[in-house]
Protein backbone atom coordinates (compact mmCIF):
# COMPACT_ATOMS: atom_id res chain seq x y z
CA UNK A 1 0.00 0.00 0.00
CA UNK A 2 2.82 2.41 0.85
CA UNK A 3 4.41 1.82 -2.56
CA UNK A 4 1.11 2.65 -4.29
CA UNK A 5 0.93 5.93 -2.35
CA UNK A 6 4.50 6.75 -3.39
CA UNK A 7 3.63 6.19 -7.05
CA UNK A 8 0.44 8.25 -6.70
CA UNK A 9 2.29 11.11 -5.01
CA UNK A 10 5.06 10.94 -7.62
CA UNK A 11 2.57 11.07 -10.48
CA UNK A 12 0.84 14.05 -8.86
CA UNK A 13 4.18 15.87 -8.48
CA UNK A 14 5.09 15.18 -12.11
CA UNK A 15 1.68 16.43 -13.26
CA UNK A 16 2.09 19.55 -11.15
CA UNK A 17 5.48 20.29 -12.76
CA UNK A 18 4.19 19.55 -16.25
CA UNK A 19 1.38 22.07 -15.74
CA UNK A 20 3.57 24.68 -14.04
CA UNK A 21 3.90 27.73 -16.28
CA UNK A 22 6.34 30.02 -14.46
CA UNK A 23 10.06 29.72 -15.18
CA UNK A 24 12.08 27.56 -12.80
CA UNK A 25 15.81 27.77 -12.02
CA UNK A 26 17.99 25.59 -14.23
CA UNK A 27 19.56 23.74 -11.29
CA UNK A 28 16.12 22.77 -10.03
CA UNK A 29 15.05 21.55 -13.47
CA UNK A 30 18.20 19.45 -13.77
CA UNK A 31 17.56 17.77 -10.42
CA UNK A 32 13.95 17.08 -11.39
CA UNK A 33 15.17 15.67 -14.71
CA UNK A 34 17.63 13.30 -13.02
CA UNK A 35 15.16 12.14 -10.38
CA UNK A 36 12.48 11.57 -13.02
CA UNK A 37 14.78 9.51 -15.23
CA UNK A 38 15.97 7.39 -12.32
CA UNK A 39 12.46 6.94 -10.92
CA UNK A 40 11.30 5.67 -14.30
CA UNK A 41 14.45 3.58 -14.80
CA UNK A 42 15.05 5.35 -18.10
CA UNK A 43 18.61 4.53 -19.16
CA UNK A 44 18.58 6.51 -22.42
CA UNK A 45 21.10 9.27 -22.95
CA UNK A 46 20.05 12.93 -22.83
CA UNK A 47 18.49 13.76 -26.17
CA UNK A 48 19.11 17.48 -26.59
CA UNK A 49 20.59 18.71 -29.83
CA UNK A 50 22.74 21.09 -27.80
CA UNK A 51 25.91 19.43 -26.45
CA UNK A 52 26.14 21.77 -23.46
CA UNK A 53 22.61 20.91 -22.33
CA UNK A 54 23.44 17.21 -22.70
CA UNK A 55 26.51 17.72 -20.53
CA UNK A 56 24.48 19.38 -17.77
CA UNK A 57 21.86 16.63 -17.92
CA UNK A 58 24.53 13.91 -17.84
CA UNK A 59 26.14 15.60 -14.84
CA UNK A 60 22.80 15.73 -13.00
CA UNK A 61 22.29 12.03 -13.69
CA UNK A 62 25.81 11.25 -12.52
CA UNK A 63 25.24 13.09 -9.24
CA UNK A 64 22.11 11.04 -8.54
CA UNK A 65 23.38 7.72 -9.93
CA UNK A 66 23.34 5.83 -6.62
CA UNK A 67 19.65 6.42 -5.96
CA UNK A 68 17.07 3.68 -6.24
CA UNK A 69 13.89 4.44 -8.19
CA UNK A 70 11.99 4.75 -4.89
CA UNK A 71 14.57 7.18 -3.48
CA UNK A 72 14.38 9.22 -6.70
CA UNK A 73 10.57 9.40 -6.47
CA UNK A 74 10.79 10.59 -2.87
CA UNK A 75 13.46 13.17 -3.78
CA UNK A 76 11.35 14.42 -6.71
CA UNK A 77 8.26 14.80 -4.51
CA UNK A 78 10.23 16.53 -1.76
CA UNK A 79 11.84 18.95 -4.22
CA UNK A 80 8.47 19.88 -5.71
CA UNK A 81 6.90 20.36 -2.28
CA UNK A 82 9.77 22.36 -0.78
CA UNK A 83 11.00 24.38 -3.75
CA UNK A 84 8.24 24.74 -6.34
CA UNK A 85 4.98 24.74 -4.45
CA UNK A 86 6.28 27.47 -2.13
CA UNK A 87 6.89 29.81 -5.09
Amino acid sequence: MKNKKLHTDFTAAVTFINNYTSPLPADLLLKLYAYYKIANENQSHPGSTTPLINAFKANALFQAKNMSPEQAMKAYIKLVEKEVQKI
